[in-house]
C-alpha cells in the first residue's frame, strides 16, 4: 500500500521452550513417584524435562507468528491476529476522526454514532509522530486534546456530535469544543513542525562527503533538469582507469535498493573509517549465562542420576530428586531470560547507510542504505520486549523515514548516547529530527524584528492601558493598542542575561517576542501593571525567587529558643551531622542554618504494606532453608518428619525475629525546608542533601529496571536512590509543604534570579 503504518511487533521465529512451567510440575511429580523400574524413573524425569525445549524447536512452533498488532492503512485501523486474520477493524469510510489524549495517550475513534476508545498508543505499538503523519497522509484528520480518556467518555453523554459527525462551525477549536475537551496546543504543534522537517527532508537533495579538489570545475545540471537526467562527465583519472574484473575481496555485496557499496574504509573514495556506537557489554557477558544455565542442567541431571544408582527407596530421596530437577529447569530458565535481556546494541554509521545489530531475535544486522533514509528522528519511542513482545518505551529510539514519509525501519538505540548518536548520524549526512525542546531564540536588540510602528515612532515604549497592551509616542500619547480579548497571555523570562517578553493569543500561540530593552520598559513595571489591570502575566523566575527568599526567611525563623536541649550527635561520626532526638526535632542553639537532620519537617516511614510483605518474604526464605536441611539431614536426625517437625518452627521464629532485629533500625524518610536526609530510628544518619542540591525528588522509570525513588540534582543527575517505598502521596504532600520540587528537573529551562534582583 501507499501509506500504511505497521506497529511494532515482536519477532517470531525465536526457539522459545513451550509449557515449560507445566512440563516442570510434571517432572517433579514424577520424581515423588515409586516408579520401577529405576531406570525408567529416571529416564521419564529427564524426558519430561526435555519435551518444552524440543517442541520451542521444532519448525512449526519457531515458524509460528508473532502476537497480533495494530495496521493503519486505507483500510482502516485494523487489529491483525496470526495468519492475517483481522481481529478488530474499524473501517476508513466510518472513520470521522481519531483524537488522541496527552493525559494517558489514549487513542479513540471519532464516529457517526459516537466515540470508540481503542487503547494506549504505546499498547498498540504506534509512535504518536508516525500515526500522525500516516493518519493526515490517509486524509483522517487527528486532533490531540489536553486530558484523559475518562473525561472524554463522560462528555460523549453530554456533548455528543451531531449526525454529522465531528464538524464543528468554527474549524478545527470548533471540532475540539464539540469534544468537550480543550485542544493541546503545544503537542500538536511539536507535531506539526515534526512533520514540516520531514517534507522539507524528502524534498532537499542528499548531502555528500566532500570530494577532493580537482583541477577541473565540477559541471552542474542544467536548470531545470530532472533529478537523475543529467550524468557529470568522468574525470581523466577516473576515465583512464580499467574497469575491475572481480570484486576486491575488502568489498562487500552491493545494499540493495541500488546503493553503493560499503567498503571496508567506509564511504568509497573518502577513506574514512564508519564511526561505531556500541553500549557497554553485558555483565556477565553471554557467554558466562549460556555456561552457567548448562551447568545448573547438567548438575541437575548428575544428582537425579546419583539418586537412581544409589536407590530412590524412600520419600526423601525421591524429593531430593524432585527439588533437583526443578532447580535444573529453572536455572536454565532464569539464563535463556537473562541471555534474552543481555543485548548489546551495535551501530555502524558512514556516508553510504547504517549497520544496525542487536535486535532482539535476529542475528544478522539491519543495513538501511542512505539513499532510502529521508531523515531520521531521535527521541523517545519504543521497543519490543526481549521476553514478551509486547512494546515498551526506550530513550532513545531512532525512527527512518523515506522519502514517502512513510516509517521503514525501527531502530534500537537505548543504552546509547542521545547527543554522540545525532552528531555521528549529522555528521555523516543523515537527516536528524528530534523532537526535543529548541534552544531559545538569539538575542536581537535594537528594533530589527519589530513592527513597522514601532520604528515609526521615535521615542515609543511600551505601556500598559486600560484593557490591553500599547505603544505610546514620547509625548505619551497611545497610538496602537492590543485588547485585552486577544491577549491570551503575557510570559516574562530571562534569555541571555536579558529581560524578554513574549505574547501569546487566545489560542496559545506565541505571536510576538522582544527584549524589554527594545521595549523601553522595566520588568518589574510591566509585571505590576499588568496585575493591576487584571492581565494574564507570568513571571516564573521571580514567584521562584520570591518562594525561595520566602522559605529561607522561614527556615531562619525555626530555629529553637536560647536554653534548648542540645542536639544528638551523630553516631555514625560523621563531623557536622546531627541525629533528631524526636520526631520534631529544630535546629541548633546558636543560630546557625539548620540542617536536613535537624530542621522540622515530616518523617516518613515505610508503608505498612511493605513492611508486612518483607515479613513474608524473610519467613518464607527461613521456611524453604529449614525444609532443605530437614530433607538433607533428615536421615541422620531420626528422619525427615522428625526433623520437620523442630525445624520448621524453629525457621519460622528465626525469620520473624531476624526482620524483627531489621525493623528496629529501619531506615526514614525526613522532608524539611532545609533539605533531605534518611535517618534510621537509632538515629544514624545515612546519607542528608541540602536544600540547594536538590533539584527534583520523584519517581524514576528511565532505565530498563523497575521504578524507583531518586534525588535528582538541578542538572538532572540522580544523587540518592531511596532504598525503602515511602506513601507517595504523602511524601508529595511534605515536598509541596517545604518547598522542594516534586517531578524531575527540567535541565532546558534555568531559572536563575531575574536580573533586575
Amino acid at each position: 500500500m501507499e501509506h500504511e503504518l505497521v506497529g511494532l511487533r515482536g519477532p517470531g521465529g525465536r526457539w522459545r521452550p513451550v509449557a515449560a512451567g507445566p512440563f516442570a510440575l510434571v517432572a517433579v511429580a514424577l520424581a515423588l513417584l515409586p516408579i520401577r523400574p529405576v531406570w525408567l524413573w529416571a529416564a521419564l524425569i529427564a524426558v519430561v524435562a526435555a519435551i518444552p525445549w524440543g517442541l520451542g524447536a521444532a519448525p512449526e512452533a519457531r515458524r509460528r507468528s508473532p502476537r497480533p498488532y495494530w495496521r493503519l492503512s486505507a483500510e482502516g485501523l485494523e487489529r491483525v491476529g496470526r495468519g492475517g486474520l483481522s481481529l478488530t477493524r474499524y473501517e476508513r469510510s466510518r472513520i470521522e476522526g481519531l483524537a488522541i489524549t496527552t493525559g494517558d495517550g489514549v487513542l479513540t475513534v471519532l464516529h457517526r454514532f459516537g466515540r470508540t476508545a481503542v487503547g494506549t498508543l504505546d499498547s498498540m505499538g504506534m509512535e504518536p509522530l508516525p500515526f500522525f503523519v500516516t493518519a493526515r497522509r490517509l486524509g483522517i484528520p487527528v486532533h490531540l486534546l489536553d486530558g484523559d480518556a475518562a473525561d472524554l467518555a463522560e462528555q460523549s453523554g453530554e456533548d455528543a456530535p451531531g449526525p454529522s459527525g465531528i464538524d464543528g462551525p468554527d474549524g478545527p477549536d470548533g471540532v475540539a469544543a464539540g469534544l468537550g475537551l480543550p485542544r493541546h496546543h503545544a503537542a500538536e504543534q511539536r507535531l506539526l513542525d515534526q512533520e514540516a522537517e520531514l517534507l522539507a527532508a524528502a524534498h532537499e537533495p542528499p548531502r555528500r562527503p566532500a570530494a577532493p579538489a580537482t583541477d577541473l570545475p565540477v559541471q552542474g545540471p542544467p536548470p531545470g533538469a530532472a533529478p537523475g537526467s543529467f550524468e557529470t562527465a568522468p574525470s581523466p583519472a577516473t576515465a583512464a582507469a580499467p574497469a575491475p574484473s572481480s570484486p576486491s575481496p575488502d568489498t562487500r555485496t552491493a545494499a540493495p535498493s541500488g546503493a553503493a557499496p560499503v567498503t571496508a574504509a567506509g564511504a568509497p573514495g573518502t577513506g574514512r573509517e564508519p564511526v561505531r556506537l556500541a553500549t557497554p557489554a553485558p555483565l556477565p557477558s553471554r557467554r558466562r549465562i549460556a555456561l552457567l544455565g548448562g551447568l545448573s542442567g547438567l548438575l541437575g541431571a548428575v544428582m537425579v542420576a546419583r539418586i537412581a544408582v544409589e536407590g530412590p527407596g524412600g520419600f526423601g530421596a525421591r524429593l531430593a530428586a524432585g527439588c533437583w530437577a526443578l532447580a535444573a529447569i529453572t536455572g536454565m530458565l532464569a539464563a535463556r531470560r537473562r541471555m534474552l535481556r543481555a543485548t548489546r546494541i551495535q551501530w555502524a554509521i558512514s556516508w553510504d547507510g547504517l549497520e544496525v545489530r542487536g535486535r532482539p531475535g535476529t542475528r544478522e544486522a539491519l543495513r538501511l542504505p542512505a539513499g532510502r533514509v529521508a531523515a531520521l528522528v531521535v527521541g523517545p519511542g519504543l521497543r519490543p520486549d526481549p521476553l514478551t513482545g509486547e512494546p515498551r518505551r526506550a530513550d532513545p529510539a531512532v525512527l527512518a523515514f523515506d522519502h514517502r514519509l512513510r516509517l521503514i525501519a525501527r531502530l534500537p538505540a537505548h543504552g546509547l548516547d542521545a547527543f554522540q548518536l545525532t552528531h555521528a548520524l549529522d555528521d555523516h549526512g543523515h537527516r536528524v529530527i528530534t523532537p526535543g525542546r529548541r534552544p531559545p531564540r538569539t538575542p536581537e536588540y535594537g528594533l530589527e524584528g519589530l513592527p513597522e510602528i514601532f520604528a515609526q515612532v521615535p521615542g515609543g515604549r511600551l505601556v500598559v492601558t486600560d484593557g490591553g497592551l500599547g505603544w505610546a509616542d514620547a509625548a505619551g500619547d497611545v497610538v496602537l493598542r492590543m485588547p485585552e480579548d486577544r491577549l491570551g497571555g503575557i510570559e516574562l523570562l530571562t534569555i541571555a542575561g536579558h529581560a524578554w517578553v513574549r505574547l501569546y493569543d487566545a489560542d496559545g500561540e506565541e505571536f510576538f517576542a522582544a527584549p524589554l530593552s527594545a521595549l523601553r520598559i522595566a520588568r518589574t513595571d510591566l509585571r505590576e501593571s499588568a496585575r493591576r489591570a487584571g492581565l494574564p502575566v507570568n513571571d516564573a523566575e521571580y514567584d521562584a525567587y520570591l518562594s525561595a527568599a520566602f522559605h529561607s526567611a522561614v527556615a531562619t525563623l525555626s530555629a529553637p529558643q536560647e536554653g534548648a536541649a542540645p542536639a544528638k550527635p551523630d553516631p555514625s561520626g560523621r563531623t557536622g551531622r546531627t541525629a533528631p532526638e524526636g520526631g520534631d526535632a529544630g535546629g541548633n542553639g546558636n543560630g546557625e542554618r539548620p540542617s536536613p537532620v535537624s530542621a522540622p519537617g515530616a518523617l516518613l516511614d515505610a508503608t505498612r504494606r511493605s513492611r508486612v510483605g518483607t515479613y513474608m518474604v524473610s519467613v518464607l526464605l527461613c521456611e524453604m532453608v529449614a525444609l532443605l536441611g530437614a530433607v538433607w539431614l533428615g536421615p541422620d536426625l531420626g528422619g525427615f518428619l522428625a526433623t520437620a517437625s523442630w525445624s520448621l518452627p524453629a525457621g519460622l521464629l528465626i525469620g520473624l525475629g531476624g526482620y524483627w532485629l531489621y525493623d528496629r533500625d529501619r531506615a526514614q524518610l525526613r522532608v524539611s525546608s532545609a533539605g533531605l536526609a534518611v535517618v534510621t530510628r537509632r538515629g544514624r544518619v545515612e546519607w542528608d542533601l541540602l536544600r540547594e542540591r536538590v533539584g527534583g525528588v520523584g519517581i524514576d522509570d528511565s532505565a530498563d529496571r523497575m521504578p524507583r525513588l531518586v534525588v535528582w540534582s538541578p542538572a538532572g543527575r540522580v544523587l540518592r536512590q531511596v532504598g525503602f517505598p515511602p506513601d507517595l502521596q504523602e511524601l508529595r504532600r511534605a515536598c509541596e509543604r517545604y518547598g522542594l520540587p516534586w517531578g524531575p528537573p527540567d535541565a532546558d529551562r534555568p531559572a536563575p534570579p531575574p536580573p533586575e534582583l
